[in-house]
């Protein structure tokens, strides 16, 4: 009887002993980060079969057990990875959003296009003025500056985001072989102690996967031997048991400046899509670059080209002070074309704007299957052309040429068509001279004393689209036959008789149109031609203002300003709806961990609970056993 009390106090000593040591382990690892509460599972002896019943045989222990439940933790892992990537993707917004509409006007575009179409206006009040020529000039370097700046703020950007990437990448490398070192631990530990859980070893694994997580959205599948496997994007391994895949970056076989995350097997690396990457610190940078930064680039590219390229179009319209027809006043960027570097093909294809109204601020994929050209608008993911591909080239889409400018392509070539990205960088400016300024129009119309009629001819206006007419300047007389009819006269018109007068319409060779308005009558002439000393003419300039105001692109529904404007709204739009979803995704993670760490956390108020029992059972299990040691005594001395 002694040796069965004295076994059961030993069985409740022991009990009660793993019970404060696993009480104090959680206590010294509240604050542990991914700590999981632990507690003994007991359980009672194997009876002792008797005449006169079973007589226990006191507690063990089976197990020290994890709190641990897998949904919950599941919802704070992808939680976290949701929030990381709206965080990382909201801190790269705010940066265009606080460049694009800077309120100072220190690096916003508005003040500067303000400013330079102000002195046009100037110009067009004083034509021969030469100081407001010379502010013209000055306005239009301050406005070029303005989108050069903003262009290399942009590749600081960029570059900043590479630098982000090529370290995610980094410490994504870094987890997924720490995670396999530990799944190799784990199966080792709980090997030599007969299955019991490794359960410090599991919470720093699954540490781990939370951080990992963070850096990039996975799937982890656990094995029958209780190992990790992590999948991620389309199901790539990035760990297999103890076996680990590398992720890498590489510059895009298409733009040399722009990195691609690549994976890493057999060794060879093949990108990845960036679509399928998404979740965490990576997701947050691929979808920032691709869906904002991209557009932020090409509109502002849309916007400088635009500009330049309709003011040099009305500019070559005007004429200087020398008389000579205007030139180019800026310099239009061109589309940038790159070829993949894993092209077998020897083609080169050209690209040329043919429409600034029709350009969008998307980039193009061109793809060659060997019969069939597809090229696909990147910013929607939808086919172009006539109507989804085309068996050759030249074709043109959303005012942009393409052509085979030599070689042959191959079955497999692919070519990156962006015909805005190099606008706002590339924007110069051409004129160098005040003189150069071509305010003033290239024709003059004129109605000799003599005439008899009533006739009025207005100053007449160069037709657009450009280039001129190569007889703009010539000669040209219009001789009224009789009231309702008059002959044509110069290089250039055919000389046609007869012509059918309406009072007040248009009458155009040469490249400009006149009106003639009154009643002019037989005999009666006027003139058109060279606009010769025409320093004081105003007539080109005032166009040339007007176009701040004029719908000249997106199919001719926005002026500059507005294009500007719909891309700072668009930023701004999404910066906001950014920080609100962040804010959002920040408290549900924050109430996801509350009701995780209410199951799995430590509590050190029950833990003090635990405390106080275990030491109360730890003494009772003494005392029973200081019982069985008096019993025992007693039975020896009855025994003498």
């Amino acid at each position: 009887m002694g040796n069965g009390i004295f076994g059961i106090g030993l069985s409740a000593l022991n009990t009660a002993q793993r019970g404060l040591l696993v009480t104090g382990h959680n206590v010294s690892n509240a604050a542990t980060p991914g700590y999981t509460r632990q507690q003994i599972v007991q359980s009672t002896n194997p009876a002792q079969g008797t005449g006169t019943g079973f007589i226990g045989q006191g507690a063990k222990v089976d197990t020290v057990s994890r709190s641990y439940n897998q949904f919950l933790t599941q919802q704070v892992t992808q939680a976290k990875t949701e929030s990381a990537q709206l965080d990382t993707y909201y801190a790269q917004m705010q940066q265009i959003d606080r460049l694009l509409a800077d309120p100072s006007g220190s690096l916003g575009l508005a003040p500067a296009l303000q400013n330079f179409f102000g002195s046009v206006q100037d110009v067009a009040t004083n034509p021969s003025d030469v100081p407001s020529r010379q502010s013209m000039l000055s306005g239009a370097e301050v406005l070029v500056r303005r989108f050069q700046s903003l262009d290399s703020r942009l590749d600081e950007i960029q570059d900043g985001v590479n630098t982000q990437i090529k370290d995610s990448v980094s410490l994504i490398n870094t987890l997924a072989a720490q995670i396999g070192r530990l799944n190799e631990t784990i199966s080792q530990a709980e090997g030599s102690s007969r299955g019991q859980p490794a359960n410090d070893l599991r919470d720093q694994r699954d540490e781990l996967v939370g951080q990992l997580n963070q850096e990039i959205r996975t799937h982890v599948v656990q094995q029958d031997d209780g190992s990790y496997s992590i999948l991620i994007g389309n199901g790539q391994p990035l760990l297999v048991g103890t076996q680990v895949f590398q992720l890498a970056t590489a510059a895009s076989p298409t733009d040399a400046r722009r990195i691609d995350v690549t994976y890493v097997a057999g060794g060879s690396s093949t990108p990845i899509r960036e679509s399928t990457l998404d979740g965490g610190k990576l997701g947050g940078l691929l979808q920032f670059r691709s869906e904002s930064l991209d557009a932020a680039r090409n509109g502002l590219g849309r916007v400088a080209i635009g500009l330049a390229g309709t003011f040099n179009e009305q500019h070559r319209l005007g004429q200087d002070l020398y008389g000579n027809l205007g030139g180019d006043f800026f310099t239009v960027p061109t589309p940038s074309v790159a070829a993949s570097a894993n092209n077998s093909g020897s083609a080169v294809i050209g690209a040329e704007i043919t429409s600034y109204s029709a350009l969008t601020t998307s980039d193009y994929r061109l793809q060659y299957d060997g019969a069939n050209y597809t090229l696909t608008r990147l910013s929607n993911g939808v086919a172009q052309g006539a109507p989804q591909s085309f068996a050759t080239l030249p074709q043109t889409v959303d005012g942009v040429r393409l052509s085979l400018s030599s070689g042959a392509a191959a079955a497999g070539d692919e070519f990156l068509i962006r015909p805005t990205v190099n606008g706002a960088g590339q924007i110069g400016v051409l004129i160098q001279g005040t003189s150069l300024i071509a305010a003033a129009a290239p024709i003059r119309t004129d109605a000799p004393l003599a005439n008899t009629g009533s006739g009025r001819i207005s100053a007449g206006s160069v037709n657009t689209p450009p280039p001129p007419n190569s007889n703009l300047t010539s000669p040209v007389t219009l001789t009224f036959t009789s009231a309702t009819t008059f002959d044509v006269s110069g290089t250039g018109t055919g000389n046609p008789s007869g012509v059918a007068f309406t009072p007040g319409g248009t009458i155009s060779y040469n490249g400009w149109t006149v009106q003639i308005t009154g009643s002019p009558q037989p005999g009666d002439t006027f003139s058109i031609g060279p606009n010769t000393n025409g320093v004081g003419d105003n007539r080109n300039a005032l166009r040339l203002a007007a176009l701040q105001s004029n719908n000249t692109m997106a199919g001719g529904t926005i002026n500059y300003q507005t294009a500007y404007g719909q891309m700072v709204s668009q930023m701004g739009n999404k910066t906001r709806e950014l920080e609100v979803t962040s804010a959002a995704q920040t408290n549900l993670v924050s109430q996801t961990q509350v009701l995780q760490q209410s199951e799995s956390g430590v509590n050190l108020d029950e833990e003090a609970a635990n405390l106080l029992r275990y030491q109360q059972a730890y003494q009772a299990a003494g005392k029973i056993i200081q019982t069985a040691s008096l019993m025992f005594e007693t039975l020896l001395e009855m025994s003498r």
